[in-house]
């Protein structure tokens, strides 16, 4: 293994592939950055380019993009609180708030230094227990994704501010929303109203983008129309200290390790890793009360877990041909244009582009880093960009975005209409993640839920007597008791100020 290790990367360095893969990762960090621009948007637009390429360059040029564009999604979310991707929502909780205290520069290597550790810990992951992590995946049926979906949907009273019971308004509006389309079983239509665009349900990226990206540029125009001056935040450019690189290093390491398990699992992606990580982070922190209010272990555990995903995403993909997520699919596809089979027959027969793909993840991810510390004084300057500019381009970038999705202006329709909702849910305190989270997990809870009634003739003991699902089951009841403990903990030292 080892020599073959080796080898890939010497073809990393090589003249032929590192210039690819550094266009790659600049070209994901671009993409992320932007909103409605996924790391999977960017990978399916280059895969035709990737045609006429031999297969250590093509795959690794898209996994470079894919390694970029999860990290850049974070640059929009810390400075414009618009996360570029669904994996970076996570981000904003921290990440803004930082940068609105001056602390943009610090928030940004955080969040490149927690990206390179949770990717390269999913790679090594990825390199050494590959075949047992299949074999966990494997075990998931309905189930086991319906106790998974369970388990993240507590984690909206964790991100649900000091006011729990908004929280879970907001969460129930999200979960009225991911009903809308076709009913997964039955196929009956459900709150779409005879309009047709509605019948696949609503897509999460335009959702996302109104959330967060238009409802910003609402408030911002907002204070923009107060006549208040727009002074130019101070930020300083001082990075992540030596010491508090120690202090987020236990919380990035713990991420990484439990973003490589859930990419492992089909079907769960950096959005939800991104925020099962930050829950746990502030389930064991000794000040709980920082989270939201600009922790960096906060940021950490998002921007660690999300690229946790990276490698856990190909695990199943490599070793047993089942994408992991979107952006694995979509390398699977490039897999089979270039004549190969993903499996076990890939480590047999093509053992060179195996551990080519491996050492290049490596090499991604530091580039990644690299990139990331070289760009900080420039991104930073988008803070100093006067709103009367920056705001219009936001929106511009927004709409671009949701359109560039499906082509469609239903799209846009629906970004402005969750821009607007935003606004409006930000003007009565309610949180915003909570939606985006249950419309993620929305689907996966009922459509597994009823599978798995369906599969045990309408008995519920699939809830105890599978031990997968059991243990999540047992996740989610410590999760909602651990938050409202730390709730109560809340109340009672703000009564003792």
């Amino acid at each position: 293994m080892m020599d073959y290790l080796l080898s890939g990367f010497a073809s990393a360095f090589s003249m032929e592939v590192f210039p690819i893969l550094v266009l790659g990762v600049l070209g994901g960090v671009i993409l992320g950055a932007l909103p409605g621009l996924t790391a999977t948007m960017g990978v399916a637009i280059l895969l035709p380019f990737t045609f006429s390429m031999m297969p250590t360059p093509a795959l690794v040029m898209l996994i470079g993009v894919y390694i970029g564009g999860i990290y850049g999604g974070s640059i929009a979310a810390i400075l414009l609180k618009t996360p570029g991707t669904p994996a970076s929502a996570a981000t904003v909780l921290d990440g803004h708030t930082m940068a609105i205290k001056g602390l943009a520069a610090k928030a940004l290597s955080i969040a490149a230094v927690a990206s390179f550790i949770g990717g390269l810990i999913s790679t090594i992951v990825l390199i050494g227990v590959a075949p047992i992590l299949a074999d966990f995946a494997l075990r998931f049926n309905a189930p086991e994704y319906f106790a998974l979906a369970l388990f993240g949907l507590t984690i909206i009273a964790s991100v649900s501010a000091k006011n729990i019971m908004k929280g879970l308004l907001a969460g129930t509006i999200g979960l009225l929303i991911s009903m809308v389309g076709l009913d997964p079983i039955s196929s009956v239509p459900r709150f779409t109203f005879g309009i047709l665009d509605l019948y696949s349900g609503i897509n999460i990226i335009p959702v996302l983008i109104g959330l967060f990206a238009i409802t910003e540029g609402l408030n911002q125009l907002e204070k923009m129309s107060s006549n208040q001056p727009d002074v130019p935040p101070k930020f300083s450019y001082k990075l992540l200290s030596f010491s508090d690189f120690k202090k987020i290093l236990p919380t990035s390491v713990k991420s990484g390790l439990i973003g490589t398990s859930i990419g492992s699992v089909p079907g769960a992606g950096a959005d939800i890793s991104a925020f099962a990580c930050y829950n746990e982070a502030k389930r064991v922190a000794k000040k709980p009360d920082e989270f939201g209010n600009g922790s960096m272990h906060g940021l950490a555990a998002a921007e660690s877990g999300n690229n946790g995903v990276t490698g856990g995403s190909l695990v199943p993909l490599l070793t047993l041909g089942v994408p992991g997520d979107a952006v694995s699919a979509v390398l699977l596809g490039a897999l089979i244009v270039q004549g190969l089979t993903p499996g076990p027959l890939l480590f047999q027969d093509n053992p060179e582009i195996v551990y080519g793909i491996f050492s290049s993840m490596i090499v991604a991810n530091i580039v990644m880093l690299l990139v990331g510390f070289l760009g900080i004084r420039f991104f930073c300057r988008i803070i100093e960009v006067p709103k009367i500019i920056m705001i219009p381009i936001i929106i511009f970038l927004s709409i671009i975005g949701a359109y560039a999705i499906n082509n469609s202006m239903f799209d846009v329709g629906i970004a402005i209409t969750f821009g607007i909702l935003g606004f409006i849910l930000n003007k009565l305190d309610i949180p915003s993640s909570p939606i985006l989270l249950a419309i993620i997990l929305g689907p996966m809870a009922e459509t597994n839920l009823r599978k798995s009634l369906i599969l045990y003739e309408g008995s519920w003991s699939f809830l105890y007597d599978r031990p997968i699902a059991l243990a999540f089951i047992l996740f989610a009841i410590f999760s909602v008791y651990s938050t409202l403990r730390l709730k109560k903990k809340e109340r009672l030292a703000e009564k003792n100020k």
